[in-house]
């Protein structure tokens, strides 16, 4: 049987597995659905159309669900998916979608938001992303899997962020962020790219020492940047991962390309 603290008020129309545990003072709505072992600790509010996936935990004061932060919202039926086994630490909040993107705001799996961050409508997270303490991520981003973002770093809406990139903290990103990159700084910059993080991913030397081969051809000083990016590809076609690059540079895009001071 679901183990609901007698403080806390819960819709009789939310379906919440019996295996789910509601802390003191917390609030869930009516169209909510709570999976397998999720755990509310206290004070949580959990709104609209939400559904949390299984042995999702989170902490006090977080706000889930309400309605999208955009002036065009007019109360559509949005939902806000989340994955399974998240930590949602205290003060976050993740908003649902808006008819301008989708109507749906998606996180995926193994994801951590700490303290104080920001999940925006229309939102895509994939899994094993890391939002440090008051990250904050406007309407529309896509974020893709293993993205780790330093503290108090914020990113414009529509940004989209590619696997294993990694965000310094502080950071303001206006500019999409290839795969496997390293950016930092006010109005942020391309640095190179996230050697710490793919050295600790598992990838070999072999793979880690031709992404810095494709890097120095992409981003050298010499023609236009299209024409690089078209030399490499051909180059470097039977590699995976600079091919991701590749086509993640090739991609329509509605932000601009996060580049480095040069």
């Amino acid at each position: 049987m679901t183990n609901i603290h007698p403080t806390a008020i819960v819709d009789p129309k939310a379906e919440l597995d019996p295996s789910v545990k509601v802390g003191p003072y917390s609030i869930i709505g009516p169209d909510v659905k709570l999976g397998a072992d999720v755990v509310l600790h206290s004070h949580v509010v959990i709104a609209g159309r939400t559904s949390i996936g299984a042995r999702t935990q989170i902490f006090p004061f977080a706000s889930i669900g309400q309605p999208p932060q955009d002036l065009k919202y007019r109360g559509e039926p949005s939902t806000l998916d989340v994955g399974t086994d998240n930590l949602i630490r205290e003060y976050v909040t993740m908003n649902t979608g808006t008819e301008g993107g989708g109507m749906v705001t998606r996180v995926g799996s193994h994801n951590t938001f700490l303290a104080s961050a920001h999940v925006g409508h229309d939102c895509i997270i994939g899994d094993h992303v890391i939002l440090s303490n008051t990250t904050l991520l406007a309407g529309h981003c896509r974020v893709a899997d293993y993205v780790i973002f330093g503290g108090g770093s914020a990113v414009h809406q529509f940004v989209r962020i590619g696997k294993h990139a990694f965000i310094g903290g502080a950071s303001a990103v206006e500019s999409d962020i290839i795969p496997f990159g390293l950016v930092v700084g006010n109005r942020a910059h391309l640095m190179g790219l996230n050697l710490v993080g793919l050295k600790r991913r598992g990838f070999s030397r072999e793979q880690i020492n031709g992404m810095r081969d494709a890097f120095g051809q992409i981003f050298g000083q010499e023609g236009a940047l299209r024409d690089r990016v078209a030399a490499v590809a051909e180059r470097f076609a039977e590699n995976a991962e600079v091919m991701e690059i590749v086509n993640f540079i090739q991609a329509d895009a509605d932000r601009p390309l996060c580049l480095p001071r040069h």
